[in-house]
């Protein structure tokens, strides 16, 4: 089992942290390399994470760390990082379903 990170939620991880880095970039490395050790876990656990309600797939999975869902999809052999979204957003209606992809 491995992770892969996709395009999109490497492209998350980098506005993360831009938008921290705003008041320090020592937190927001900081915040983003607990965020990426938190994700590791998934290589012992990986139905540690609840059900991503929006997915209704049952390989969509969802961790939570701070104010962030961080979105990833079970294969047999991997772990997809899909995205990683502000709790705080509404993505129910999203017009783009990132985990839809693949």
């Amino acid at each position: 089992m491995r992770i892969n990170w996709t395009d999109n939620a490497v492209h998350d991880l980098n506005a993360i942290k831009e938008y921290i880095s705003k008041d320090s970039y020592f937190y927001a490395t900081r915040f983003i390399e607990k965020l990426i050790d938190g994700v590791g876990h998934l290589l012992d656990f990986p139905k540690m994470g609840r059900f991503t309600p929006e997915a209704q797939n049952e390989s969509i999975r969802e961790l939570i760390y701070q104010s962030y869902r961080i979105i990833y999809k079970i294969s047999k052999t991997h772990i997809d990082i899909i995205t990683i979204v502000n709790s705080h957003r509404d993505i129910k209606n999203y017009d783009f379903k990132k985990w839809e992809i693949g």
